[in-house]
């Protein structure tokens, strides 16, 4: 099984491809720009959670990366409503962040229920 390190880092070149298969126009660009940009923190918002000083800190970090996920999710709807791209384009990224989403939030359930920590916030 990969790791999560690996998988976020192999997210992040996804977007990257995705960015550079979106139109030119200024809709894809800006729209494409904000994908990228969260899109590709996703991971290091990982790597800093597996450094966190305290279980508060890692869940907390898995909650910037939920955050970055939701939102590119969200880029990912508009692009494909507004620049009408092929299903397939977006379909397997989608999936992704999906898989993502499921698997960091397991993760900050975890850390709280290990340390006793009640849930709440964006992770929980």
């Amino acid at each position: 099984m990969e790791d999560l390190e690996s998988r976020t880092k192999r997210y992040a070149l996804a977007a990257i491809r995705v960015y550079r298969r979106l139109p030119g126009d200024s809709v894809g660009r800006v729209l494409g720009r904000q994908l990228l940009r969260s899109g590709t923190s996703v991971g290091a918002h990982y790597r800093e959670a597996k450094r966190a000083r305290s279980t508060a800190e890692f869940v907390a970090k898995i909650g910037g990366g939920l955050q970055e996920l939701e939102e590119t999710r969200y880029w990912c709807e508009l692009l494909d409503e507004a620049c009408e791209l092929p299903s397939s384009h977006l379909k397997t990224f989608l999936q992704e962040t999906d898989e993502l989403i499921a698997i960091l939030t397991q993760c900050a359930k975890n850390a709280r229920h290990r340390s006793g920590m009640k849930a709440k916030g964006p992770a929980g």
